[in-house]
């Protein structure tokens, strides 16, 4: 295992050819550990098997010999087998390090192009939110439907930024969905959140539990 390593060191670069080298010695290793593991099987033994007699004595029923040695054997090939991996492990580590690096290399500037233009997509599809939750109280409808302070509300079940007028609109729809689920729309983070939240009584005071204030336009 030392040569591959030292073979791979003297390399200016690891390339994938040197990882598939490895790990068909890997394979090899484990052949060989399963080639001694049938052998203890035969033998009816297994790793930790006593192999002397009541009176301390090699057994006459196993081959003591070759069983010693396919412990043996076996007990190194995994030494080598941890340390191929980690052969492995650190050779893909750098192939994929190397790879990531030229990849940013070629694709830094039309990635960053690339978010500016999803940015802006982002920005024209949104519309423009209509209300602001500025409160939200532990416990209450709103905080169990996921509502968080800052939220920007596009959308409050059949109120949207196109007929909202005011806040008596989204305080009607709320008295006539009493136990019904509401779908709430809302800008969070510059990101489009969803989610259902259902007017009903609760420890508090109204069907909410949260504050709804306009947003001047």
């Amino acid at each position: 295992m030392k040569m591959t390593a030292e073979n791979s060191a003297g390399k200016s670069e690891i390339t994938m050819d040197d990882v598939k080298d490895l790990v068909k010695k890997k394979d090899d290793i484990e052949e060989q550990i399963k080639a001694y593991y049938d052998v203890l099987e035969d033998q009816g033994v297994g790793v930790e098997g006593v192999l002397v007699d009541a009176e301390g004595f090699p057994r006459a029923d196993v081959n003591v010999y070759q069983i010693r040695t396919a412990r043996h054997s076996i007990s190194c090939l995994q030494n080598d087998h941890k340390s191929i991996m980690e052969e492995i492990e650190e050779a893909l580590h750098k192939l994929h390090a190397r790879e990531k690096a030229k990849r940013e290399q070629d694709g830094a500037g039309d990635q960053e192009e690339a978010m500016m233009e999803e940015a802006t997509e982002q920005q024209v599809a949104l519309p423009p939110p209509f209300a602001r939750v500025d409160a939200v109280t532990q416990g209450s409808p709103a905080c169990g439907a996921g509502v968080r302070v800052g939220d920007e509300v596009i959308e409050f079940g059949s109120v949207n930024t196109e007929n909202f007028q005011n806040l008596q609109n989204i305080a009607s729809v709320v008295q006539h969905s009493e136990g019904k689920p509401l779908r709430v729309t809302v800008i969070r983070d510059g990101q489009k959140a969803q989610m259902s939240l259902t007017p009903q009584r609760w420890s508090g005071r109204g069907l909410l539990g949260c504050n709804i204030v306009p947003i001047q336009q």
